[in-house]
């Protein structure tokens, strides 16, 4: 919402909410409650504790020349309340330490492999890469703000790392953003060194690197492959039929002509949005287990929602897409 459709939702001037804003003034508690129905946010959260805000150079964001100033807000909003969850599941539970390594000035191919080997997975396909991120350290959130500009995004909060996704998206394209953000997280640890387009450049090249590992793509996948066969392959390495036939043309198994080619006919095929041989969503491992132990200790949603100050709804949305059983948020 704007500040003047909030102002006229509530019944107020807009100069009297910069006032509150500014905190130059407090609103009477009649305003507040207006603000908590008109918001759908309880009352106790306008009366919280300072939120630990995530500063707006720290998150890496794609497509930022498409990305207007409202959605950038909107998705580091969401990331807020995702650092509130964290810090509150991390007080009553014990997570895997972080253990990501950060290659500032290594070219992202040769880090995806330094990582992979650091890892333990050679050259091997990854089945669940949130299940492997989670495994390391990385707090695994959905992104369910109502933009789809916003692919995912990640950031070091301290030696935390925090990854969300955009889990409207297909399978295959969540795995390629985990995978991207991973890069992000690697390659540009430090604050605000991630936002601009030869950075995004990387942090794909690394995505792809990480997924589709070299020597194993040149082992499996013979020279000038069809669609048909790029599709059977597409399923070893769960990674969407636009992304294997860039990596192909990358490694040099299908020729520039080749490559355009298959992209027409991807585009004919209306495979960039409704991909084929379609792969299972990935769960998150960590949030699963946690919600599971809450429920046996008889906690619910809405009494984590009520410690965190916000409604079950907003739980809901960092969840949705990672547990896989239905949640009770009422």
């Amino acid at each position: 919402m704007t500040k003047l459709s909030l102002s006229q939702e509530v019944g107020i001037s807009v100069r009297s909410l910069a006032g509150y804003f500014r905190s130059e003034r407090e609103p009477d508690q009649e305003t507040v409650y207006k603000f908590a129905k008109t918001l759908n946010f309880p009352v106790e959260f306008f009366y919280g504790d300072e939120l630990d805000e995530i500063p707006e150079d720290s998150p890496s964001f794609r497509a930022l020349s498409k990305l207007t100033a409202r959605q950038r807000d909107q998705a580091i909003a969401a990331g807020t309340l995702g650092v509130c969850l964290a810090d509150w599941i991390e007080r009553h539970f014990t997570l895997p330490e972080p253990t990501i390594p950060k290659y500032e000035k290594a070219e992202p191919e040769v880090a995806a492999m330094e990582v992979r080997e650091l890892w333990g997975l050679r050259q091997r396909p990854i089945r669940n890469i949130v299940h492997l991120l989670e495994l390391h350290g990385v707090r695994v959130f959905s992104l369910a703000e109502d933009t789809l500009t916003v692919d995912a995004f990640s950031l070091w909060r301290g030696e935390t790392p925090l990854i969300f996704l955009n889990t409207r998206k297909s399978a295959e394209r969540s795995r390629m953003d985990a995978a991207h953000e991973l890069g992000h997280l690697v390659l540009h640890s430090r604050s605000g060194s991630q936002r601009d387009r030869e950075a995004e450049r990387e942090a794909q090249l690394f995505g792809a690197a990480f997924l589709m590992p070299r020597g194993s793509v040149l082992s499996r996948v013979e020279r000038n492959p069809s669609l048909d066969q790029i599709i059977e392959h597409k399923f070893y390495w769960k990674v969407s039929v636009a992304n294997l036939t860039y990596r192909l043309h990358q490694l040099g198994l299908l020729t520039r002509h080749q490559y355009s080619r298959t992209f027409v006919e991807i585009g004919k095929l209306n495979y960039r949005t409704d991909e084929p041989l379609s792969i299972d969503r990935e769960t998150s491992q960590v949030l699963g287990k946690v919600f599971e132990a809450l429920q046996r200790r008889g906690v619910t949603v809405p009494q984590v929602a009520k410690e965190l100050a916000i409604h079950p709804d907003e739980l809901g949305k960092l969840l949705v897409g990672l547990v896989g059983f239905p949640l009770i948020l009422a």
